[in-house]
Parts: C-alpha cells; structure tokens; sequence
C-alpha cells in the first residue's frame, strides 16, 4: 500500500537534521524512528550539509538553487517575450509591403 506523500515545513526539516548531528544516530535510524522515509531525510541532510558549508563538491545551497530556479524562470519568460516581438515583427514588415 503507498503511503500518502506528506509535506514538512523547512524548519521540521532542520530539526531532524539538527537530530542526526547532535546525537550520532545514522540518517537511517532517526528515519526509522520518526517513521520518516530514508530518501527524503538522506535528501535533506545532503542539503542541510551543503548548507552548512560541509557539503560535497557540486551541490547547491539553498540560496544558490533559488536563484538557480529564478534565473531560469526570467530566461524562459525572456524567450516567450522574443518570439512574441519576432512574430510581431513579421507581421507588421508585411504590412508595410
């Protein structure tokens, strides 16, 4: 049977990773004990590390991934907007013919 995809707030987040920091336990165990998914908790930590500066080699802050999701979303509206002005462009060039 699935389990129902459940959402945790970033400081829920925090203090389970905090949890694993202070007390030593692996990411399995403080999943298991929180009746947590070990996915989703090695994922936050991963990220909780990388937050923290202790992160391996190519994972993203938080700060960087939003900026990241930004930059992304601007480029993508850059482009609707271009297609729009050279569609506009065409149209009226042929008007003027």
């Amino acid at each position: 049977m699935a389990r129902k995809r459940r959402q945790f707030s970033k400081e829920y987040k925090a203090e389970v990773c905090q949890l694993i920091d202070s007390s030593g336990k692996s990411v399995g165990q403080v999943a298991r004990e929180l009746d947590l998914t070990e996915t989703a908790v090695r994922k936050w930590w991963v990220q909780y590390q990388a937050d923290a500066g202790k992160g391996a080699a190519g994972v993203l802050r938080s700060e960087e991934r939003e900026e990241l999701r930004r930059l992304r979303r601007e480029v993508r509206d850059l482009r609707r907007e271009r297609e729009i002005l050279k569609k506009a462009a065409a149209f009226f060039a042929r008007e003027i013919q």
